[in-house]
């Protein structure tokens, strides 16, 4: 095993900024190959970016939320897919640093393991001896293709005749993966299918979820006092995954300004855009929008970061207020973007101006079930208003 020094943030974030440059330059491929290119995957690694919540010593670093909202902010900036994709993969590692002390020998084996994930139960688990048969379907596995192992939901039946849900950890060799990502926006997430028949796996690689969700003690020994391990599954993963939206919008905003110089105001006397009182007007609500998204990504970030070292108990409404913050993000990303390809023009639209890929990226995460504004305010709302929530993802 082997014990590194975790780079500080200032340290991670510089390194994911370096990469910018190479992500826009493998967009389009990126987008139209449907997965992340094998430049990106490599300058990943080498850059450190996917271990940033492996366990110290397995050589990771365990670094903070706040952290990883940063690198993934700022490689949203480069490529929303690309941070969409290592916001899955951070939000798997760290969950497999709950799992059994063996579990995480096999599959740390690798520090630069890359875990995919989904948290919807579409699977049965059968107890059998040594462990469970699975067999189902998982959707939207983002970045399988480049995973080598899927840790995914299932149910399991209870004494009692009901069911509860666990998490397992299965090598994508044994799934057979179904290439059906065929969407307007996040190509390059590669979210496809996975489908289990009949896999075998040891009880070590199921976990239940009950206790992730809940904040309880893990199984994990050698983990128990390391800070990132002890808060709740939810606003671990809802916290990180604000990641993209943010970036996206910082990406809107570099990509506005880069094409502003020269560019005039079409059937009007504006030769120079940059000098329109509309341009002006627009620029400052955009810049506005981006900053509200940035405060609800961090506010959610620090909160995980300061309630989970600390062991303190999460109430209802913080964990709704993370969701609300997700939510807030996402939605706010998307106007900053919205307005920003709104003063582009009408040569914005080709395949080859980045703003518009930016605008379809947005688009589908605020659909997501998670990120979706709507649905994460009412959430939040229903619990304000002394009712109880209508999810158990909280």
């Amino acid at each position: 095993m082997e014990i590194t020094q975790a780079p500080p943030r200032e340290e991670l974030v510089r390194r994911a900024s370096g990469l910018i440059p190479l992500l826009r330059e493998k967009a389009a491929w990126m987008e139209e190959n449907r997965r992340l290119h094998d430049d990106v995957l490599d300058a990943l690694t080498d850059a450190g970016i996917l271990r940033m919540r492996t366990p110290l010593r397995y050589g990771g670093y365990e670094s903070d939320t706040g952290t990883v909202v940063d690198v993934v902010a700022e490689l949203g900036r480069g490529d929303g897919s690309v941070a969409w994709t290592v916001g899955v993969w951070m939000i798997a590692t760290w969950e497999m640093g709950l799992f059994p002390d063996e579990a995480q020998d096999e599959i740390f084996a690798n520090p630069d393991a890359r875990i995919c994930g989904i948290l919807t139960p579409s699977a049965v688990a059968v107890p059998t001896d040594g462990g469970y048969i699975i067999n189902g379907t998982w959707k939207f596995n983002t970045g399988v293709k480049h995973s080598t192992w899927n840790n995914n939901a299932a149910l399991v039946q209870t004494d009692d005749g009901g069911f509860e849900v666990v998490t397992a950890v299965i090598p994508v060799a044994d799934l057979e993966v179904i290439d059906d990502w065929h969407t307007s926006g996040m190509r390059a997430s590669g979210s496809i299918t996975t489908i289990a028949k009949d896999v075998f796996l040891p009880k070590e690689r199921v976990l239940f979820m009950r206790p992730m969700m809940e904040g309880a003690p893990h199984q994990s020994k050698l983990n128990a006092n390391a800070p990132i391990f002890k808060a709740p599954l939810l606003p671990t993963a809802c916290a990180v995954i604000a990641g993209p939206a943010l970036g996206l919008a910082m990406a809107a905003k570099d990509a506005f300004f880069e094409r502003l110089p020269g560019r005039k105001i079409t059937y009007t006397s504006y030769e120079n855009q940059a000098e329109a009182p509309v341009t002006h007007l627009e620029v400052a609500e955009a810049i506005t929008r981006l900053d509200e998204a940035g405060f609800h990504a961090h506010r959610a970030a620090d909160m995980v970061d300061t309630k989970g070292p600390a062991g303190e108990p999460w109430s209802v409404e913080e964990r709704a207020r993370v969701r609300l913050d997700l939510g807030a993000t996402s939605q706010r990303a998307k106007e900053a973007v919205d307005i920003l390809v709104n003063a582009s023009g009408g040569s914005s639209i080709f395949s080859d101006v980045p703003i518009q890929r930016i605008q379809r990226d947005v688009q589908t995460l605020n659909l997501h079930a998670i990120l979706h504004p709507s649905t994460n305010n009412e959430l939040y709302g229903r619990i304000i208003c002394g009712l109880e929530p209508n999810t158990p993802y909280i």
